[in-house]
């Protein structure tokens, strides 16, 4: 008789199951996305939950350097950065782009116009592969609302692009400015 063994509750994997090599992968990335907001002194994350995000929030959740409030929307937590960088912290927000067009007032006349720098990870899904219709029709209209904002947009495919997530945080502080960074499936591994 097959004994079922305990899952671990930070992996959801059964105590001698290896991670697969694309969950050793998004780990990674999911790491090395809190280590360049840790080295460019973000100290405050606010998050918005998402399936392709959720390991980039665990990480940010333990991380003792950033305080992290979540939130139950995106423009919701577009105020709470504004409110934080105005505090004197350094903000970030984490979401998904399904939700984007529930932000455009908040970008534009809160955040664009007292020149708030706003660095923004968002899962960009809708693409090939994605399951979910819906999601879909966002896809077509996310980076065409960017760039009517005049948002500066950078989209991840690969997973080595999540090497350049420093250079962006700086830029986006330097600027000003929110910035858009879009995490597609490919970068994390597919659907």
């Amino acid at each position: 008789m097959a004994v079922a063994l305990p899952l671990r509750a930070e992996t959801g994997l059964r105590q001698k199951e290896r991670p697969t090599r694309e969950e050793v992968s998004a780990l990674s990335i999911s790491q090395k996305i809190v280590d360049g907001l840790i080295e460019h002194n973000v100290n405050f994350v606010t998050t918005v939950p998402c399936k392709q995000l959720a390991g980039v929030i665990e990480i940010v959740e333990k991380t003792p350097q950033i305080m992290h409030v979540p939130s139950n929307k995106e423009d919701e937590g577009m105020g709470l950065c504004a409110g934080a960088w105005m505090g004197g912290k350094r903000p970030c927000i984490i979401m998904q782009n399904t939700a984007l067009g529930v932000t455009v007032n908040t970008l534009a006349t809160l955040i664009q116009f007292y020149q708030m720098p706003l660095p923004m990870i968002i899962s960009y899904r809708g693409e090939l592969g994605e399951r979910v219709a819906c999601q879909v029709e966002m896809a077509v209209h996310t980076k065409a609302l960017l760039d009517q904002l005049h948002i500066q947009t950078y989209h991840f495919h690969k997973p080595d692009d999540v090497e350049e997530i420093g250079a962006i945080i700086k830029h986006t502080f330097m600027s000003r400015k929110p910035t858009a960074i879009l995490t597609d499936s490919n970068f994390w591994g597919g659907y």
